[in-house]
């Protein structure tokens, strides 16, 4: 993946997004949680705003002004996003809760229809459990066979392994463009390919790479993509599930009830056109207008941009981190491949007390297992504490944290 020369200026950036005013424990906030979820700049706070403020009404189901006004908002939204991951068309994108929701979808409204007993779904081992759970469910309720494809001891995928898992028998290959835990990036192109080689379709959770780099669905081939839009500075409880036209047709809706029906008497229901079958019931109207909101401001900085500042970030924080004696980095040492997601540990510190110490200095990372156990145990992690950096993210705040990794270690006297 070329990387340009960075030319954004993250402290500019930060004075988009009002939460940056604020102080954590008397301490300016120090925001390096992106890969849980993101902050939202000025610009979708007023998008969710407007909609409440001047046309809050239902889509769909009024000819009155403000319902007109709110579903052309709402509908403006699918095709802003349809334009940014290259749809076909808008209708090929349908609004869900979140990436869980999209992917279980998917499994019931997918693979419930089409799969049968013996037939085989290839995984990766590094999935978050969002795209681990909803297909052992599956196996549970068809008895469909999971395969795993495996990791290296650096936690990058053995993509070579994928071929000897492949058979006649699989129906769908489920892999991560990015992991939340380390950061890796997976060769998604390369990976589907294989997967059409056997007739098997694609599913892509791209939670964790649609906010930091171009994600082109037309040219990856890609059956199903999974993402979510809190993570891309839009609003909690908005998601994403593109699927090619043919494939959403085909499939069966995860939920009943109205907006999703054309037609309804005591004996039968037939469906909405698309994308409307998959959105029963009230939407997230004004998730759907903030997230067209994020979309806009992501395009306008231009995601080349956000990723060549991102990868100077990590090599810079790489480089940092890894002279701190005690302290413990988990994934590639490279840049190659990989977002500014970083795992770590202080050695004899557990990473929940690593983060509380964090914490009282004003920064924010996460510490646990990342939803993402099995992954963890193969790279023979329990435990960590993440670092996750995204536009807004500075050298200077790199230099933060590893200046508070002192105090950490200052503190447990390690």
């Amino acid at each position: 993946m070329a990387v340009s020369k960075p030319t954004l200026d993250p402290n500019k950036i930060k004075q988009d997004f009002p939460i940056f005013n604020r102080t954590v424990n008397d301490h300016p906030l120090l925001y390096l949680d992106n890969a849980a979820t993101s902050q939202r700049p000025q610009s979708v706070l007023d998008a969710v705003m407007h909609y409440y403020t001047y046309c809050n009404a239902n889509v769909h189901r009024g000819v009155h002004t403000m319902s007109h006004e709110a579903s052309v908002l709402y509908e403006d939204a699918h095709k802003k996003v349809a334009k940014f991951i290259n749809a076909k068309s808008w209708k090929e994108v349908v609004f869900t809760k979140n990436t869980t929701e999209a992917i279980n979808s998917v499994a019931r409204g997918w693979g419930e229809k089409f799969l049968k007993k013996g037939d085989e779904i290839v995984v990766s081992s590094m999935e978050h459990h969002s795209d681990l759970v909803p297909w052992m469910m599956l196996r549970d309720r068809l008895g469909v066979e999971l395969k795993f494809i495996d990791v290296t001891e650096d936690g990058r995928l053995k993509v070579d392994q994928i071929d000897e898992l492949l058979s006649e028998k699989t129906k769908l290959v489920c892999v991560s463009y990015a992991s939340n835990v380390t950061g890796v990036i997976n060769p998604i192109k390369e990976i589907i390919q294989k997967a059409k080689s056997v007739g098997a379709l694609s599913l892509v959770d791209a939670s964790q790479a649609l906010p930091h780099f171009s994600v082109d669905v037309e040219d990856l081939d890609l059956d199903f993509l999974a993402a979510t839009g809190h993570k891309m500075l839009g609003p909690t409880g908005i998601g994403i599930l593109y699927a090619r036209r043919e494939i959403l047709n085909e499939m069966d809706p995860l939920l009943g009830g109205g907006d999703m029906i054309r037609t309804v008497t005591l004996d039968e229901a037939t469906w909405n056109d698309l994308p409307w079958k998959f959105e029963a019931g009230t939407p997230n109207v004004a998730g759907g207008i903030g997230l067209g909101a994020a979309v806009d401001y992501l395009e306008n900085i231009g995601m080349d941009q956000i990723f060549s500042h991102e990868q100077d970030l990590l090599d810079y924080a790489l480089k940092t981190l890894s002279a701190i004696d005690k302290v413990i980095l988990y994934g590639p040492m490279s840049t190659e491949n990989r977002l500014c997601v970083l795992p770590f540990n202080i050695e004899g510190v557990h990473p929940h007390d690593v983060a509380h110490i964090l914490d009282s200095n004003g920064i924010a990372v996460r510490s646990g297992d990342h939803c993402a156990q099995p992954y963890m145990k193969k790279m023979d992690m329990d435990f960590t504490a993440r670092a996750s950096f995204y536009l807004y993210n500075s050298r200077e705040d790199v230099d933060t944290l590893a200046a508070a990794i002192e105090k950490v270690k200052t503190v447990f006297k390690v």
